[in-house]
């Protein structure tokens, strides 16, 4: 059995392999064992489980040294999970798949459009233990400093105790200093939708764009057990998700009905 020091740890992201947040999580999982990025060339923020099937991919290696391999690919956060499972691990499967940190949050219904948990919800398909960091800051370069130390006492409990299979985790960290922040929470998704609206504009050939706005609408502000309560409250919130989509409480109802 390895050591806890001695993995092969998976790492992607949405925000593109130039952003702070991976740097930060690269940095996060170094102590427990070598790291393999497989990191997007271009941001993919809300493309959700997308893959690319109408042109090929490339992966390109910029670094590898006895710590980091770290390879870009030209397409979706699943696309560089799947190729990387291909090409980097042949059969052979990482010990832990991290995917982030995000640049903004995934709570709440968000994990639907997240390609940060898109990356992770794929690693459950190929029975990785699998887990998806976002901090609530939207800003090019924010403080990661709080999220390293979360990151890393999550990282360790999932490799010490293991997640079941066809199960990942979704952890959203608040944007705030290490000390405001009151600790770790085991949450359900809060229920909620965003609100679309279009920014209707006129280009120079006058046609219409539209550029999408919107805000998010908390239908349980008041429930204790979700993770935009934990967040708002200064916890970190983790959040157990499945990839089973099954609705299995209204599956008797449906038998009762006339299908013939």
């Amino acid at each position: 059995m390895k050591k806890i020091d001695d993995k092969i740890i998976l790492v992607t992201n949405d925000d593109g392999y130039l952003s702070k947040g991976i740097e930060a999580l690269i940095e996060a999982v170094k102590p427990f064992g070598h790291v393999v990025v497989a990191a997007p060339v271009l941001p993919h923020s809300g493309m959700s489980h997308a893959i690319t099937v109408n042109m090929p991919l490339r992966m390109d290696k910029l670094e590898e040294n006895k710590d980091v391999e770290f390879y870009t690919i030209s397409g979706t956060p699943v696309d560089c999970v799947k190729l990387a499972n291909y090409l980097l691990f042949k059969g052979k499967k990482p010990d832990l798949l991290v995917s982030g940190i995000n640049h903004g949050a995934n709570s709440s219904t968000s994990v639907i459009y997240s390609g940060t948990m898109a990356a992770v919800i794929e690693g459950c398909l190929y029975q990785v233990p699998s887990i998806g960091f976002s901090l609530l800051d939207f800003s090019h370069n924010p403080d990661f400093s709080a999220s390293v130390t979360y990151v890393r006492k999550i990282v360790k409990n999932v490799l010490e105790n293991g997640i079941p299979d066809d199960t990942c985790l979704n952890v959203n960290i608040p944007k705030l200093p290490q000390e405001e922040i009151k600790g770790i929470r085991i949450c359900r998704q809060n229920k909620g939708v965003w609100r679309e609206e279009f920014d209707s504009r006129r280009d120079p050939r006058n046609r219409d764009y539209y550029w999408l706005t919107g805000e998010f609408h908390n239908l349980e502000p008041g429930a204790e057990d979700t993770d935009e309560w934990a967040l708002h409250h200064k916890y970190v919130s983790v959040v157990p998700v499945q990839i089973d989509f099954t609705a299995y409480k209204i599956m008797d109802e449906l038998k009762k009905w006339k299908w013939e």
